[in-house]
């Protein structure tokens, strides 16, 4: 399953995977799958959008994404409506007080209060460090970039381009859907296939919801018990420490990993390079168990005993 070039999405969020879809699919080619794409967990959705399925099921807690996904997918939301609001909100943002920020509260206010999908575009793009975080009122609180010329004819021609791309590539039959992740998973048949991207147990503060060790274990059963083939993307180690979840869950599974770096976090522990990796129940002996595909390989990479 070669990737020519990756569509990237027009929402962002940390702990993206843009620069491991190559590596994700390379898994999903070995595991051969004839049914049906399914992702719990959807995210900004660059590896859901780069997957070439016909049929997908796609989910995600966060009924925001699923929302402009949805209207992209029905034609309500297009390249050229996005275009004209970003260059409006963008000159009112690089006109406005306080270098910015006046409008940049304005616009998160509004979408506090009507969830517009549009605003939830702009506050992706103009949210610190690239961020998405909501509180538990379910409210947009990811400050400002403090960016006020943010959306220059470029940037937003870029964006543009990408919600073009991702329209071409989002099926019919493709199922947007917002809900636990409990009730997607067991919609899966054999011959499908479930990739799964969940909060980093110890890492994150999720975009939408928590995630505790409670989630991971019921996540483990769920699959475990599944009669699909599946994918889990989680960390598996840094400099400081290593993920227990690993050795307490998953590594009864085949797992290979890939050394990443993070440039989103708070934190400067979250900004540091960690050790990817991805589980499957599926034989993946055909690969490098370590940085399959990497052009460089870190010899001295510390490796962790599963």
């Amino acid at each position: 399953m070669k990737i020519n070039k990756i569509i990237v999405p027009p929402i962002k969020s940390q702990g993206i995977k843009t620069k491991l879809v190559p590596w994700i699919m390379d898994i999903v080619k070995i595991a051969n799958p004839k049914g049906k794409w399914i992702e719990p967990f959807f995210g900004t959705g660059v590896v859901g959008f780069n997957s070439g399925f016909k049929e997908a099921i796609l989910n995600d807690i966060n009924p925001h994404i699923i929302q402009f996904y949805r209207l992209v997918q029905s034609g309500d939301i297009t390249p050229q409506i996005v275009k004209k609001f970003l260059e409006e909100e963008g000159t009112k943002l690089s006109k406005s007080g306080d270098e910015g920020y006046e409008y940049f509260r304005f616009v998160r206010d509004r979408f506090n209060e009507s969830f517009n999908p549009l605003d939830l575009l702009f506050l992706s793009r103009t949210g610190f460090n690239g961020m998405m975080r909501f509180s538990k009122k379910g409210k947009w609180n990811i400050p400002f970039c403090k960016k006020p010329n943010r959306f220059a004819q470029a940037y937003v021609t870029k964006i543009t381009n990408q919600v073009s791309n991702i329209s071409k590539v989002i099926c019919d039959d493709w199922i947007f859907m917002n809900k636990g992740f409990e009730e997607i998973i067991p919609l899966a048949k054999e011959g499908d296939i479930i990739y799964c991207d969940p909060p980093y147990y110890g890492r994150y503060v999720d975009y939408y919801n928590g995630w505790d060790e409670k989630d991971e274990e019921l996540l483990f059963t769920l699959l475990k018990e599944t009669k699909a083939k599946f994918i889990l993307s989680t960390w598996h180690h840094n400099d400081w420490r290593e993920n227990d979840m690993v050795k307490k869950f998953w590594s009864e599974f085949n797992i290979v990993t890939k050394d990443h770096f993070y440039h989103s976090g708070a934190s400067i522990e979250n900004r540091k390079t960690v050790v990817e990796a991805l589980v499957c129940n599926f034989d993946i002996q055909k690969i490098s168990t370590h940085n399959h595909s990497s052009s460089k390989k870190n010899s001295a990479q510390l490796q962790i005993p599963l």
